[in-house]
């Protein structure tokens, strides 16, 4: 005889207060005091660079919305039946058009790896060229009659 196994629904672990990405939050909350606290002073400073602190503050309230998008992405809830695992999962009739497209997209960057690769001499000559007067002890002399040129091969 077999008994009944009963099995209990899984359910999703509650977060409270600011939610899972914690960290997040609190960088943005840093980041918007800083923010506000360099515009204010800026603002009643009386300092000569009040514009500076100004600016600076309204760019610090800026990337602090990077941040809040971060908890805010961190916090978005998923259903566990849209968490399927799709590794392994490809269907036989996406599958030749899948091996096709990495075919043809292997073979497009190994032509344009190769052109770049055969493009370049083997052997580069570089003159390098230095114009000096030779004459700089009298700076009463035109500089266009005693330049010398050195050139340097490598």
């Amino acid at each position: 005889m077999s008994t009944p196994v009963q099995l209990e629904p899984v359910m999703e672990r509650s977060y409270g207060g600011v939610g899972r990405c914690k960290c997040s939050f609190w960088f943005a909350v840093a980041h918007d005091i800083l923010g506000t606290f360099l515009m204010l002073v800026g603002v009643f400073g009386g300092l000569v660079v009040h514009d500076l602190f100004i600016y600076a503050g309204a760019i610090v309230i800026f990337l602090s919305l990077i941040w809040w998008v971060f908890w805010y992405s961190g916090n978005i809830d998923v259903p566990p039946e849209e968490l399927e695992d799709d590794v392994g999962k490809i269907r036989l009739k996406n599958q030749r058009l899948s091996r096709a497209m990495r075919q043809m997209s292997d073979r497009f960057s190994s032509r344009i790896r190769n052109s770049f690769r055969r493009s370049r001499p083997s052997n580069t000559e570089v003159s390098l060229s230095t114009t000096f007067d030779s004459n700089m002890s009298s700076p009463s002399t035109s500089p266009s009659k005693d330049l010398v040129r050195d050139t340097l091969s490598i």
